[in-house]
C-alpha cells in the first residue's frame, strides 16, 4: 500500500438541473471536465445528484408527493445507461476517478446509490445507501453489506458513504477496517439550515480523526428559484436553504483548504498521504490501537435477493438392491 503518494482531489458544490435527468448530467460532465483542467484525480459529487435529490419527500405529506415521487422515477438512472456510459467515457478521458450520486432505478424500485468509476472509466463500486433516512423511506429501498466494500483505484484505496450512514459508527468501521484512504461522503446540502453544515462539520472531522484517512465531502446547493419551484410556501422554502458543507479533510482532522458554504464551487486539495502514517502513527483505529480480543464487528457482506437459488443434492454412489 503506498504511502508516499500525493493526490489532488475536487469536491463539487453544485445545483441540478431540477427534473432533467439529461440536463443534470450534462453539469456532471462540465463539472468533471473543470475539475480535470484544476489537476484533479478524484473528482466527488453530491448525494444523489443525476437526477437530483428528492426535496419534495421532505415538504410534502406522503398523500400529496405521489407525483413527484413517479416524477423521479422517470427521470431516475438505470445502471448501466447512457448515463453511467457518458460519466465512465468522462473518467476515462480525463483519467479521474469519479465518485456519483445517482437515484437508481431497478425495476420498480428506486436506490439512493453511489458510483465509483476508475480513471480507466471502469465503474469498480456500485453501492446503496443501507438505510434511507425519516422521509427518505418513502423514496429508496435499502441497500445492503455488499455495498460496504472498499476499492482499489488510481487514486488509492475509496470507500463511501452517503449523508446519516456516518453516524453509524460500525458503517464506518467496516470501511475503515479495510484500511481506506480516501472517504467519500456525500449530502443534500440546501437543507434545514446551518445546523445541517454544522453537523456534517462534527461528522466529516470526526471520521477524518478516527479513520485516519482524507475525507472528500461534497453537499448540493439549491438556488432561491430552485427552492420556489420545489415549493410555494414561503415557510417550507426556509427549510430548503443552508446546510451546505463542501470540503476536504486531512487525516489530522484539519480542513486542507476553505469549505463552501454557499453557491456552487470546486473545494481542491493535495492530498499528501504520508499524513495518514502520522496520524496512525498516534492512534490506529484498526491496528495498535485496536482490541478484537474485546470487540470485532461482523459484516454480512452478501448481496440481498429476493429468491434464493438451491442447487440439486449431489447423490453419492448407492447400492441398488437386485430382485
Amino acid at each position: 500500500m503506498d504511502y508516499s503518494r500525493i493526490v489532488r482531489a475536487a469536491a463539487v458544490q453544485i445545483s441540478p438541473v431540477l427534473f432533467s435527468r439529461d440536463g443534470t448530467t450534462e453539469k456532471v460532465l462540465d463539472a468533471i471536465a473543470k475539475a480535470s483542467k484544476e489537476g484533479a484525480q478524484l473528482v466527488v459529487f453530491p448525494e444523489t445528484f443525476i437526477p437530483y435529490y428528492p426535496y419534495f419527500s421532505f415538504v410534502q405529506p406522503p398523500v400529496l408527493m405521489g407525483k413527484e415521487h413517479m416524477r423521479l422515477y422517470e427521470e431516475a438512472v438505470t445502471v448501466p445507461s447512457p448515463v453511467t456510459e457518458a460519466v465512465s467515457n468522462a473518467a476515462k478521458s480525463y483519467r479521474i476517478v469519479v465518485v456519483l450520486g445517482i437515484n437508481e432505478r431497478d425495476h420498480g424500485s428506486l436506490y439512493n446509490t453511489q458510483l465509483i468509476f476508475d480513471a480507466d472509466g471502469t465503474l469498480v463500486l456500485k453501492r446503496r445507501k443501507i438505510t434511507p433516512t425519516y422521509h427518505e423511506r418513502m423514496v429508496w429501498g435499502q441497500g445492503d453489506g455488499a455495498g460496504l466494500t472498499v476499492v482499489d483505484t488510481a487514486v488509492g484505496k475509496v470507500g463511501a458513504l452517503a449523508c446519516w450512514e456516518h453516524y453509524n459508527p460500525l458503517a464506518r468501521y467496516a470501511l475503515m477496517a479495510q484500511h481506506e484512504q480516501i472517504h467519500c461522503a456525500q449530502f443534500p446540502g440546501s437543507l434545514v439550515g446551518q445546523i445541517f453544515t454544522d453537523q456534517i462539520e462534527v461528522t466529516i472531522r470526526h471520521h477524518a480523526l478516527e479513520s485516519g484517512c482524507f475525507v472528500i465531502n461534497s453537499t448540493g446547493w439549491l438556488s432561491p428559484e430552485q427552492v420556489a419551484q420545489i415549493t410555494t410556501d414561503e415557510k417550507l422554502q426556509k427549510v430548503l436553504s443552508g446546510g451546505c458543507n463542501t470540503a476536504i479533510i486531512g487525516p489530522e482532522g484539519n480542513h486542507l483548504c476553505p469549505p463552501i458554504t454557499e453557491g456552487e464551487g470546486m473545494a481542491i486539495a493535495d492530498l499528501d498521504f504520508s499524513l495518514i502514517t502520522k496520524r496512525k502513527r498516534m492512534m490506529d483505529s484498526v491496528g495498535h490501537y485496536a482490541r478484537p480480543e474485546l470487540l470485532q464487528l461482523h459484516l454480512n457482506s452478501s448481496a440481498a435477493s429476493v429468491m434464493a437459488e438451491q442447487l440439486p443434492e449431489v447423490l453419492g454412489d448407492l447400492e441398488i438392491p437386485v430382485a
